[in-house]
C-alpha cells in the first residue's frame, strides 16, 4: 500500500510536467495527449486530464482554439501561452537538476 501511493504520488508530480511538453509541439487536442502519455506508459484517463488542462488554461499556461472537425462537433486544441513556455523551460531545468540528484543517490546506493 505505501509503494502504490508513492507511486501514484510521483506519477501526479510530474503528469503536469509531461503534459506542459506534449502540448509544446503545437496545437494538440486531448485525445492526442493520452495517447502520447500511453506510448510512453503513463496511464492516464479522460476524466484526469479535462480537469488539469482547465487547470492548467485558468492559471495562464494554455490556450486553445476550436477546430471544426468533418467526423463530429468541433474539437478544442490546446497550445501552450507565453507563460507556459516560460514555466515548461523553468520545469525542464528542474527535471535535469532533479533527475541528476536521484541518479547521484541511486548510484551512490550500490
Amino acid at each position: 500500500m505505501i509503494v502504490e501511493n508513492t507511486q501514484t504520488q510521483m506519477r501526479k508530480g510530474i503528469l503536469e510536467y509531461c503534459i506542459l511538453s506534449i502540448i509544446s509541439k503545437g496545437e494538440t487536442y486531448a485525445s492526442d495527449i493520452i495517447a502520447d502519455l500511453k506510448k510512453s506508459q503513463m496511464l492516464v484517463v479522460e476524466g484526469t486530464l479535462y480537469p488539469l488542462l482547465t487547470r492548467l488554461k485558468n492559471n495562464g499556461l494554455l490556450t486553445y482554439n476550436w477546430v471544426e472537425s468533418t467526423s463530429g462537433p468541433p474539437r478544442k486544441y490546446y497550445m501552450l501561452s507565453p507563460e507556459g513556455r516560460s514555466v515548461l523551460e523553468q520545469l525542464d531545468k528542474t527535471w535535469a537538476e532533479l533527475s541528476y540528484a536521484v541518479q547521484t543517490a541511486l548510484a551512490n546506493r550500490k
